[in-house]
């Protein structure tokens, strides 16, 4: 789940942070993120055949909830801050904090599909994307260029560079392809907290920012834009949409600091990370 940046963040969770309030993790809390980063990516790999026209955005939700129950794990978004589901589903124009209904998909629609789960104390937040139907020519173009951007991203991560390094590699990508990158809403760090230290910027400048450190979770998430990257929230205080309702896309992992590079925790087991066009 996305972070509006500017907003609050804490982490309660004892042991050493950076002057930036950045929690420094130990090599054995990995695998605590990689089992909850792994059920988190297969429940999204096995929604993905419940993706097609007619179908919900309500019921999608449901089988969501359905198989973190099954897993005897729990949602990270049912009762966060008075949210009522298990996924956010963000179709078409809207940015992200898409809330699940009873609307139903059309053919050619695209949706981000956004879940965060809790597996033993940590966790696991990944999104991505998918089509209900034919695909235009114009999504695939964006979806191709978001999950670009967000793998370039990550390869700026490793010790020694800075969180600016990872924002501008995503803003050179995306603004090198025309599109436009969404400023109102960042990464985030995590762990055995949904939301800590420090905001992961999807723009930036080389070098700007806290630098990387070896034992640091968070996410990378951007949010593209066909048009212009102003948003605005509706009425229900969750949901953000393009102001210009242009097309928006976004794929988000979890990842972690390695001393020599970087883990991502949100891999689909399947394979089924990016959509498949036929």
């Amino acid at each position: 789940m996305i972070l509006k940046r500017g907003g609050q963040l804490k982490d309660e969770h004892p042991g050493r942070v950076t002057r930036d309030g950045i929690r420094i993790h130990a090599a054995e809390d990995f695998a605590g993120m990689h089992r909850a980063g792994r059920l988190a990516a297969t429940i999204l790999d096995e929604i993905a055949e419940h993706v097609f026209p007619g179908q919900t955005t309500g019921e999608i939700d449901r089988l969501i909830e359905e198989r973190i129950e099954a897993a005897g794990a729990q949602s990270a978004t049912i009762g966060y801050r008075g949210y009522r589901h298990a996924s956010c589903i963000s179709v078409n124009h809207v940015v992200c904090h898409g809330i699940p209904g009873d609307k139903k998909l059309r053919d050619g629609d695209i949706l981000n599909i956004d879940v965060t789960v809790i597996v033993d104390g940590w966790f696991g937040d990944t999104s991505r994307m998918y089509v209900a139907g034919k695909h235009s020519r114009k999504a695939e173009r964006l979806i191709q260029v978001t999950h670009d951007a967000l793998m370039t991203g990550i390869e700026a991560v490793k010790p020694g560079n800075t969180f600016g390094d990872i924002g501008h590699a995503i803003q050179t990508h995306v603004e090198g392809h025309r599109m436009s990158v969404v400023r109102d809403f960042c990464g985030h760090g995590l762990g055995r907290v949904f939301h800590a230290p420090p905001n992961v910027l999807h723009y930036g400048r080389p070098g700007s920012g806290a630098r990387l450190e070896e034992g640091m979770f968070f996410t990378i998430e951007p949010m593209v834009n066909l048009g212009r990257p102003e948003t605005k929230v509706l009425s229900d205080d969750w949901t953000a949409v393009t102001r210009d309702k242009s097309l928006s896309a976004q794929f988000e992992h979890s990842v972690g600091v390695t001393a020599d590079g970087v883990e991502i925790f949100t891999l689909s087991p399947a394979g089924r990370f990016h959509p498949t066009y036929g």
